[in-house]
């Protein structure tokens, strides 16, 4: 099944760590987190990719047109250097299309850039390029095949530490909540499409806007609940907290690791 991700944004909150390097190349540990995120899938079995470039394209496709499999691999070196013989490999059996989906395109506008590539896809995954988890995939696939359904994707609940505020109409307050002790969740990505998806997007439109309602409102739209580990990079302290999991060997997303050496996220 193709992977869809969406790698063209500005990422305007991450820029006090770096201008020169787009989102989905700020690094995790040894690696850009576009690169977990296609770890993560292939684990799956999802190794051919589509990637929707915009903002700082070039940088995407340097990384991978000179990709050292030695950075995060074992290989023996011999000859005085002069032979490397990898002991295992990473993106040798991937599939990568890049794809200019425009700098300033929204999601909706990339996905549709992109649905000539999905010719023959009666089913399709897309995500987000900022996104980490440890969610059984294989679990969201089957509850969305056992639906007749033309989209899903992951309701998380949010790492915040807001309190939700209930006032009556005299601005009384009724309650206070941790955000964490709400119903509330939002849209954490990871979504499966079936092709009919394109019938219900018009150009120009915000998939998660327009799109989105049209399916609702005809019930083709499920929801698959997780509270398991999941984060998002949208700022530089998340990306602090993410690189701290990273260092200390407890990096749930890792689901390509044997769980040895893991360990486990606490739901």
């Amino acid at each position: 099944m193709k992977v869809v991700l969406f790698c063209g944004g500005l990422g305007m909150r991450l820029r006090e760590y770096s201008e020169s390097i787009p989102k989905p190349m700020v690094p995790i540990g040894y690696r850009p987190i576009l690169w977990h995120v296609m770890k993560y899938y292939a684990h799956f079995g999802h190794k051919d990719f589509v990637l929707c470039l915009g903002h700082a394209a070039d940088v995407v496709k340097k990384y991978f047109l000179n990709y050292e499999e030695g950075i995060s691999n074992d290989f023996v070196l011999s000859e005085g250097g002069k032979r490397l013989d990898l002991l295992n490999a990473d993106i040798s059996d991937w599939r990568i299309t890049f794809a200019d989906t425009g700098l300033t395109s929204n999601i909706g506008q990339r996905l549709k850039a992109v649905e000539k590539y999905l010719d023959g896809e009666e089913m399709f995954l897309a995500n987000y390029s900022d996104g980490l988890t440890d969610l059984p995939l294989p679990s969201q696939l089957d509850q969305f095949v056992n639906e007749d359904k033309v989209g899903s994707f992951v309701c998380v609940k949010p790492r915040l530490s807001y309190h939700i505020v209930t006032l009556n109409g005299q601005g009384d307050i009724e309650k206070i909540q941790d955000i964490n002790q709400t119903n509330i969740r939002i849209n954490g990505g990871f979504f499966i499409f079936r092709k009919d998806i394109f019938r219900y997007m018009v150009h120009g439109e915000e998939l998660v806007r327009e799109p989105f309602q049209r399916l609702i409102k005809e019930k083709r739209l499920i929801g698959y609940k997780y509270d398991g580990f999941w984060a998002s990079m949208d700022t530089f302290k998340d990306k602090q907290s993410l690189d701290e999991m990273y260092s200390h060997g407890d990096a749930p997303w890792e689901v390509w690791k044997p769980r040895s050496e893991r360990k486990d996220f606490p739901s």
